[in-house]
């Protein structure tokens, strides 16, 4: 049976990964560098390969430095967990948080942020901003938002809004191009889509009892510039209703198929299962639960710039 690989010699590594030295290592971990050396050297003679190649100016990692960094990495951050959670000797909250977020439009998010930092003072707050969905599991994040419906395993989702699609577009494109009927009307549209978990252009579109497959005209991971463009005319979007709300109200969007179309969108909070959830990361999920009654509607209901009206008979481009 091989020998476990001890902790010091998994932390010796990581460390020296990351300060690219092992003199930088050493320092952080207040050890001398020799033992950062003996350390480095049971633990390839444990595995049985090399893991590092050292010259007097560089460190590079081998493919299999590289696979035992990655796991190395979920290992120490779950001791450190581990240690934090028998150690703590008051109720203050504190340590890292590292969060991914989709863009969010106006203040009412960045209130909710700038409020739990100001209450938990001792959170090292990392914020993302990003459309694609990122790896919690291996890209080194606690906690995202997200909106989307799939899961991957090992996660827990939150559900913080659900909000109908609704297909939408302005009078002057539905004057020139006419007004879709059927869903299968649609092929013979320009649509408006988005991108598949921030990543892929969409290829279908949802609607009640499956989907249809669709050829867009224009692509975006940003849904506020495909309302932007359906407000230009350029085509027909779907969009979450709490987005189009106002402006189908003042008539520069029409709704469009409202009987075809009976599609959700769902944001949650995702994050890692665990027995041993960390205090920063419940109190971040708390926050983020009691903001979004609220904030979604706020979101929703935010004044928008006024736009031109077009002409009568004036078509889009």
């Amino acid at each position: 049976m091989a020998e476990p690989l001890e902790t010091s010699e998994l932390l010796a590594f990581a460390k020296t990964v990351e300060a690219r030295s092992l003199s930088r290592a050493a320092a952080e971990l207040g050890v001398p560098r020799a033992t950062i050396s003996r350390r480095l050297a049971r633990l390839e003679e444990r595995l049985g390969v090399r893991l590092l190649r050292r010259t007097t100016r560089s460190l590079a990692l081998t493919d299999a430095g590289e696979a035992l960094h990655r796991h190395a990495r979920i290992v120490l951050d779950a001791v450190h967990h581990a240690e934090a959670s028998v150690r703590k000797t008051d109720d203050a909250v504190r340590g890292e948080l590292r969060v991914s977020v989709p863009p969010m439009n106006g203040t009412s998010f960045g209130a909710m942020i700038c409020a739990f930092a100001r209450r938990y003072p001792e959170v090292r707050l990392h914020i993302h901003s990003t459309t694609r969905h990122v790896d919690l599991q291996r890209g080194g994040y606690d906690v995202a938002l997200r909106a989307s419906s799939s899961l991957e395993p090992g996660l827990v989702a939150r559900t913080l809004s659900r909000e109908p699609l609704l297909a939408v577009a302005s009078p002057a494109y539905l004057e020139a191009h006419g007004t879709p009927r059927t869903r299968r009307d649609l092929r013979q549209h320009r649509c408006l889509m988005g991108f598949v978990r921030g990543e892929l252009p969409q290829t279908h579109w949802p609607f009640s009892g499956g989907k249809l497959q669709i050829e867009g005209a224009l692509f975006a991971n940003d849904i506020n510039l495909l309302c932007d463009a359906a407000l230009e005319g350029l085509g027909i979007a779907l969009l979450p209703r709490m987005l189009v709300q106002s402006h189908l109200e003042s008539g520069a969007l029409v709704h469009v198929l409202p009987s075809a179309i009976q599609a959700e969108s769902h944001i949650a909070v995702v994050y890692p299962e665990r027995e041993f959830m960390p205090p920063q990361l419940r109190a971040f999920i708390d926050a983020v639960v009691a903001w979004a009654p609220e904030g979604f509607v706020a979101r929703a209901c935010a004044p928008k710039p006024k736009r031109a009206a077009k002409k009568r008979g004036e078509k889009s481009a």
